[in-house]
């Protein structure tokens, strides 16, 4: 090998690992600036996109007679576009489900989700979530005509939960420690869970308690049982760090007018 070729080789190599090391410069400066820019970029658009649901009494629901959503969660949402856009009505309200709201928020159609959206550590994996701004245990909606007492009573019988919420695994695991069996049965939202209990198809509605009680008339009623408590958080994209870091010092700053909201919508 002749001083001439290992020159021309080392060389070579120095410039690839030089251009290789310019690459992830780059990468990490454009991933920074994607990281910054969700705040910006909702202020060009003048509208904040915002994920909640439509069937959740007291927290978001359909008022037929206005064809708005109301609730809670979406007083919050226009708290927070008040804030930044310094109007709460440059707001678009895209209603979600649980099995929705995440595909919605990861594909860039929702801004954030504000949407009974329970903490846990795997979702925790996936996406940013503001501290708490409310907690609600797991129950049961039951027909009054069968005489169900307590979730020992629910042995052997059907529990329809809602599709990719935390109910499935909280409630399997619930009854597993009390030594009772129950199936599961998963549906898109909650009519249709509610259709499903009225026709008994189900035995038992379970979600949250506070959504449970938007559900209730005059042949049902709910257990006394408390399961996990549900910790609800705004969600928003990994890589939208000062977004999430804005948002979640909303929550932190608005904690008591928070709170008074939960008030006005008999939530607490």
């Amino acid at each position: 090998m002749t001083k001439k070729y290992s020159f021309t080789k080392l060389f070579i190599g120095a410039l690839i690992a030089i251009i290789g090391m310019l690459a992830i410069a780059c990468s990490e400066s454009g991933n920074n600036k994607k990281a910054n820019n969700q705040i910006e970029a909702i202020k060009k658009r003048g509208v904040l996109i915002v994920g909640v649901k439509k069937d959740a009494p007291n927290f978001a629901l359909m008022n037929h007679k206005t064809q708005q959503i109301e609730g809670f969660e979406i007083d919050m949402a226009k708290m927070l576009a008040k804030q930044m856009l310094g109007d709460e009505n440059k707001i678009k309200l895209e209603p979600v489900t649980a099995k929705t709201r995440g595909p919605l928020l990861d594909n860039g159609t929702l801004d954030i989700v504000i949407a009974t959206f329970t903490i846990t550590d795997e979702r925790k994996k996936t996406y940013n979530f503001t501290e708490s701004y409310y907690s609600d245990p797991i129950g049961f909606l039951v027909l009054k005509e069968n005489n169900f007492k307590s979730f020992k009573d629910l042995d052997d019988k059907v529990i329809g939960v809602a599709q990719a919420a935390t109910t499935n695994k909280v409630v399997t695991e619930a009854a597993a420690d009390l030594g009772i069996t129950v199936k599961i049965k998963e549906f898109p939202d909650y009519p249709s869970l509610k259709s499903a209990l009225d026709s008994k198809r189900i035995d038992a509605f379970s979600v949250d308690k506070s959504i449970l009680r938007g559900y209730l008339d005059a042949n049902n009623e709910i257990l006394d049982d408390n399961l996990k408590a549900q910790e609800y958080g705004m969600a928003t994209r990994k890589e939208d760090i000062d977004w999430s870091n804005y948002v979640n010092n909303f929550v932190k700053d608005n904690k008591q007018t928070i709170d008074d909201l939960a008030v006005k919508w008999n939530l607490k």
